[in-house]
């Protein structure tokens, strides 16, 4: 095994689908309800297999990451203006935040970046394989594994598009991957999902994207991910805007690593 292998391990216990948990939101939100506090909610996040965030608030993570059996650290590498919902933005504009052997130096173990095609201007698109392609080079260099981020240009309207995004979805992954992707953060896309798993040799791990109504829903969510291929979640809003994000964060483990149904989980949890 080399390095990107190893410490890639790392997110998944005992072989199982990997639980991650998303705190990257500030970069583009702001203080986000959740996360108002960042070293109190970083403190109900103990037993995620891996926590999302930028680099510079690994600062603020208090104990999250000491010790033993603690969260792997993921950093994320580049800004880009999709994550931009307060602002509509929508044109999937990537810009460097960090360089990667920064964000190691600050203690991230696994690096992730975003890659947005289709924007409507190819020398927007090519700029922006440029960026990602110089991330995985680095990312090879140093021996730290790249998580891409599939994620769309055009904003929500994009992400309703159900054709589309299965389109889309499917092809990215694969294009993140031979531009050097080490696994992939994105969208699951329904019952044809199985589709772009075939076609993505790399993990890849489905995202709970926006808050949803109930808790019961991102376990349903989460239980169809694994179900359709996918080696682990990335959940962000649905567990730090939980009523009580640590008992999310089980019920989520519980459905993802145990095979315990959302019903079943959110009883045990007493979620709704």
């Amino acid at each position: 095994m080399d390095g990107k292998a190893i410490r890639l391990n790392r997110l998944f216990p005992d072989g199982k689908p990997a639980v991650i948990v998303a705190i990257d939101h500030g970069q583009t939100f702001g203080p986000l309800e959740g996360i108002e506090d960042f070293s109190a909610a970083t403190a109900k996040l103990g037993e995620a297999d891996g926590v999302l965030m930028a680099p510079h608030m690994i600062r603020f993570s208090g104990g999250l990451y000491l010790g033993r059996n603690k969260p792997v650290v993921i950093a994320r590498l580049n800004w880009n203006t999709v994550h931009c919902y307060p602002w509509g933005y929508s044109e999937g504009w990537a810009a460097q935040a960090i360089s990667p052997s920064e964000a190691v130096a600050l203690g991230a173990d696994v690096l992730l970046a975003s890659l947005v095609l289709q924007t409507g201007d190819e020398a927007h698109d090519a700029e922006n394989v440029a960026i990602f392609s110089q991330y995985a080079e680095e990312c090879h260099k140093l021996g730290i594994p790249l998580i891409g981020e599939v994620f769309p240009a055009g904003g929500s309207e994009a992400e309703h598009n159900q054709e589309y995004m299965r389109c889309y979805v499917k092809i990215m992954c694969r294009v993140a991957t031979e531009l050097g992707a080490d696994a992939i953060k994105t969208f699951y896309t329904g019952e044809r999902f199985g589709e772009t798993v075939v076609g993505c040799p790399v993990p890849i791990f489905g995202l709970g994207a926006e808050k949803l109504e109930q808790e019961m829903d991102a376990l349903r969510l989460a239980a169809r991910e694994i179900a359709g291929g996918c080696k682990g979640v990335v959940f962000g809003r649905n567990v730090i805007q939980a009523k009580d994000p640590v008992k999310s964060l089980k019920a989520l483990k519980a459905v993802v690593q145990e095979g315990m149904t959302p019903e079943a989980a959110a009883a045990k949890f007493k979620l709704k």
